[in-house]
């Protein structure tokens, strides 16, 4: 087990006494003061061939933990195997106004409106150019500022300045907390933000894939533009999916904070929108499931939706960096039942939950 999870039945009661913004800050600095581990030895029954790229597991870390591509190795020594570094914009921004991060310890859950507060394109390169010999997956999230006055513009930035590095791209146009970036989302703009991204892409020497990242709270024909837009090679796949505007069934004090939600109240959701689109994109496109993930069963209900990989990131204010070991050492288990690998569970309940929902379990 690492230090760090062995720290954390320690560090939490201390961090979750200070405003989680600021205990956010604290473990990513103690993060990057850690000796650079190598994470344990691959399990053959984990790994997964998705968009070019051959994944020693599906567990990934989503974007938003590490804006700044402080901690991608600190994060793949835990176990991860992938870790996505973002969201970056083009300009240092500072976000919304704080207090823009809670903790909805009651729901299992967090809200955020945290309006892509990072550091910048220049910031991030530095770090991944300074850590590329270790290899290792490490996907860049990219997004638009938020004065942009050409928001397409900012995400060709985004490709022209880390296709050399990324080993995928994710283009967020599904955080809540910017103004308008959800428009995006529609079929015209979507399209044209694709084909100029796909051009750029053309352009560079190296063409890492090229990930989609889709809010929950879509329409049936929201998704069905979504998935055609989407097909003929226009992304190598598609993330399902961001934070929630939903409040539905929360208990929480902060339950009525702006902002997107994640964490366990958004599992079921998330993954009818998986199936769902699943079943649209009849399997050719690579899913990533992520929202709600905080144990073995529930990632593996990620994979039965349809998705090749899953992420994770709210799970972990709650549970520390133990749980990585435990979904793997989970989904291994489930692979060796099913004749040493998940492939042929992936998508196996899809179109029941697309057609009447999920349990959340």
């Amino acid at each position: 087990m690492s230090l760090a999870a062995l720290a954390f039945p320690l560090a939490r009661p201390l961090l979750h006494a200070l405003d989680a913004e600021t205990a956010h800050g604290l473990t990513i600095r103690a993060l990057s003061t850690l000796p650079a581990g190598a994470p344990a030895a691959p399990d053959p029954r984990l790994a997964v061939e998705a968009f070019g790229l051959r994944f020693p597991n599906p567990l990934g870390l989503a974007a938003g933990f590490d804006k700044n591509a402080e901690v991608p190795d600190a994060m793949l020594a835990l176990g991860f195997g992938f870790t996505e570094v973002g969201t970056v914009t083009p300009k240092p921004q500072a976000g919304n106004p704080r207090p823009r991060l809670f903790r909805l310890a009651a729901d299992g859950a967090v809200i955020n409106r945290m309006g892509f507060n990072n550091e910048g394109h220049a910031a991030a390169l530095r770090r991944l150019v300074a850590r590329q010999a270790r290899g290792g997956i490490v996907g860049v999230n990219i997004g638009a500022n938020k004065d942009s006055s050409d928001r397409i513009g900012d995400y060709v930035q985004g490709i022209a300045a880390f296709a050399h590095l990324a080993s995928y791209f994710t283009v967020n146009i599904s955080s809540p907390n910017t103004p308008g970036l959800r428009g995006l989302q529609s079929r015209a703009e979507l399209e044209q933000l694709l084909s100029r991204l796909n051009d750029e892409r053309a352009r560079q020497k190296i063409h890492p894939p090229m990930l989609l990242k889709i809010a929950p709270d879509l329409r049936e024909d929201e998704l069905e533009d979504i998935a055609a837009a989407c097909s003929n090679g226009a992304v190598d796949g598609i993330i399902v999916s961001n934070t929630t505007l939903s409040r539905d069934g929360l208990s929480s004090a902060h339950a009525k904070e702006q902002g997107g939600l994640s964490g366990l109240p958004l599992l079921a959701l998330s993954t009818r929108q998986l199936a769902r689109l699943h079943v649209l994109t009849g399997g050719r496109i690579p899913l990533v499931g992520v929202g709600g993930v905080h144990d073995g069963p529930s990632a593996l209900s990620k994979i039965r939706a349809g998705a090749s990989l899953v992420q994770l990131y709210s799970a972990l204010v709650y549970q520390g960096p133990g749980l990585v070991t435990a979904i793997l050492a989970h989904l291994a288990a489930e692979a060796s039942r099913h004749g040493g690998s998940l492939a042929g569970l992936r998508g196996r309940d899809a179109a029941a939950l697309a057609h009447h929902g999920s349990s959340g379990t």
